[in-house]
């Protein structure tokens, strides 16, 4: 098996589009019922989920704040999972809650 990096991105900059309080506790539960298959099926290396604040760093040097400077969507979490080849790895990203909100799973193979 080899490694692979999941960074779940999702668009936090529309308002009209941000799920309601009720809405955000469902997309959680989705979200721990993923995890845990993920975890039962042996393929979590590494998990983490980010702060919305953050800083950026630019090629000029210049330090700017927030982390969505300059793109819409912004990076929510991060997974490294095992799985056999990309493809097993994209049909692992078809279940990701972030989906259904809109968002979208960069998914890049450990060297």
């Amino acid at each position: 098996m080899d490694e692979f990096l999941l960074v779940f991105r999702r668009d936090f900059t529309d308002r009209e589009n941000q799920p309601s309080p009720d809405e955000l506790q469902e997309h959680f539960k989705k979200w721990h019922t993923w995890y845990e298959k993920m975890a039962a099926e042996d393929r979590i290396v590494l998990r983490r989920k980010w702060d919305w604040e953050g800083l950026v760093v630019d090629s000029r040097k210049t330090v700017l704040n927030g982390p969505y400077a300059e793109i819409k969507e912004s990076i929510g979490g991060m997974v490294i999972i095992r799985a056999a080849s990309y493809e097993e790895a994209a049909e692992i990203a078809l279940g990701v809650p972030v989906l259904e909100v809109g968002g979208n799973v960069e998914i890049r193979k450990a060297l």
